[in-house]
C-alpha cells in the first residue's frame, strides 16, 4: 500500500474538498477536473489501494462502500435519467491516487466505448 495520499489528507480534512456527502462509512466530494456536469469521487473511509484489494475487505465495508456510491447518487438527483460510475485501477487505467475511489459522472448522456 502507498503512503500517504491526497485522499487521505482530505479524510483527515488537511487539505479542502467541496463534500457533497458523508457518512461513517464514505466521503464524496466534487472532482477538480470533472469529466461531465456532474463528477463526483467517492471514498471508503476504510483504506484500500483499488478495486483488486476490495476482495480482502469484509462485506459489510464494502456494502457500505457501494452503498455509499448509490446514496450519492441519488442525492445528486441522477438516478432518474442516469449516470456511470467508474473506478480506475492501475496504471493502464490511469488511476492517479492509489486510494480506492468510485468516479460517479452524470448530467449528459454518456459514449460508449468510453475509453
Amino acid at each position: 500500500m502507498s503512503d500517504d495520499t491526497l485522499f487521505d489528507k482530505i479524510l483527515r480534512k488537511e487539505i479542502p474538498a467541496e463534500v457533497v456527502y458523508e457518512d461513517e462509512s464514505v466521503l464524496a466530494f466534487y472532482d477538480i477536473n470533472p469529466q461531465a456536469p456532474v463528477h463526483v469521487l467517492v471514498v471508503p473511509k476504510a483504506r484500500f489501494c483499488n478495486v483488486s484489494e476490495l476482495k480482502d475487505g469484509d462485506a459489510e465495508t464494502v456494502g457500505r462502500f457501494m452503498m455509499g456510491v448509490s446514496h450519492v447518487a441519488e442525492k445528486l438527483g441522477l438516478t432518474e435519467r442516469g449516470y456511470r460510475v467508474v473506478f480506475n485501477t492501475g496504471p493502464d487505467a490511469l488511476q492517479t491516487v492509489e486510494y480506492l475511489h468510485a468516479h460517479i459522472l452524470g448530467g449528459r448522456s454518456m459514449e460508449w466505448p468510453p475509453g
